[in-house]
């Protein structure tokens, strides 16, 4: 590709640079010039212009981002992502369905090495979307990219870069666990920031159990989640987890299930705690989880209902990013004070 000024008596057939505007004429810029165009603004006394020649094997902008973003997309039988019309050089993606984004970080960062002329760009990964949102967008720099480096750009992307991972869980159960002073009208409300949570996911609470915060009182009610076909189990805690031998973790454990990972480098969400009783996944709620304010407690649950695993390496890898707000109804880690149990 060739950009520079050229006269307009040999425009014809060449991409206006810039918007060009001529005896009361206006042509964009990103158009191509036709015979007539050139003899009009030569009628108005335009010598030249600022405009883009194509070279051999050269791809137009738009050509170039619809490429690139089909290749992005194109998962065979996922269908989880729908390739918007090109315009001026960019070509967005959307989902086709709610559920969670997954990315593949290395091919999109390789897409981006390849040449300058190229670029793509994702919401954050595990983010979770509903249809119809924008994902991704790939925008070509130039008014049109050699073909060669189109080519390398797209070869850079490995099957199933980017898609969106399906909401499969749908029967939630929930253990609240009780202390004197702990209101009902609290876990009430909990309840129902819950179901505000799930409702974008088709998720619904099928059974809520409410009992003594004790290990033994915690194990009978899991396993009568269980047996009641919930797919997914959340714990709400009278206190919060201050150990793993606390009555959360306890409680799992003697129920014959098992804790993965206890803690998470989010705040809000550190004492979260995720584990799993058979085949069911078992979420220690942290504090904040009773509010809807986003926390680490929604970067679990979305992923647990979306059928992925959440493991010990998942969760210590969400450190950068993991500070989402300053709590300013507690005192801050660098005053010394002890957090509030309610916002952990």
């Amino acid at each position: 590709m060739r950009f520079g000024r050229v006269p307009v008596s040999e425009a014809a057939g060449l991409v206006t640079a810039h918007t060009v505007r001529a005896g009361g004429a206006t042509l964009r810029k990103g158009h191509v010039v036709t015979p007539e165009m050139a003899r009009q603004m030569a009628a108005a006394g335009l010598d030249d212009l600022v405009a883009v020649r194509l070279d051999p094997g050269d791809v137009g902008e738009d050509a170039a981002a619809r490429r690139l973003a089909e290749r992005l997309a194109d998962r065979p039988g996922d269908g989880s992502l729908r390739v918007a019309e090109p315009f001026t050089g960019r070509c967005n993606l959307f989902a086709e369905r709610a559920g969670v984004l997954l990315v593949e970080r290395a091919a999109i960062d390789a897409v981006n090495a390849v040449d300058e002329a190229v670029t793509a760009a994702t919401l954050q990964p595990f983010r979770p979307v509903v249809a119809g949102e924008m994902v991704a967008t790939v925008k070509v720099i130039p008014y049109a990219v050699a073909g060669d480096v189109l080519e390398r750009a797209c070869a850079a992307v490995p099957a199933r870069a980017l898609r969106v991972a399906p909401y499969r869980l749908g029967r939630v159960g929930v253990v609240s666990t009780r202390l004197p002073g702990l209101k009902e009208g609290t876990i009430d409300r909990t309840l129902r920031v819950l179901a505000e949570r799930l409702a974008p996911t088709g998720a619904r609470i099928v059974a809520d159990e409410r009992v003594p915060h004790d290990p033994a009182s915690l194990a009978d009610a899991l396993g009568g989640l269980a047996r009641a076909g919930a797919e997914l189990a959340v714990v709400f805690g009278a206190s919060a987890i201050a150990d793993r031998q606390d009555v959360i973790p306890a409680g799992i454990e003697r129920a014959g299930g098992r804790v993965e990972h206890l803690g998470m480098p989010v705040d809000p969400g550190n004492l979260l705690l995720v584990g799993s009783l058979g085949a069911m996944p078992v979420i220690g709620a942290p504090g904040c989880a009773r509010s809807p304010k986003e926390n680490g407690f929604d970067w679990v649950l979305h992923r647990l209902l979306a059928g992925l695993a959440v493991t010990r390496a998942d969760i210590v890898a969400l450190g950068v990013g993991g500070l989402l707000m300053e709590i300013v109804s507690r005192p801050q880690p660098r005053d010394g004070g002890e957090p509030d149990e309610a916002d952990a």
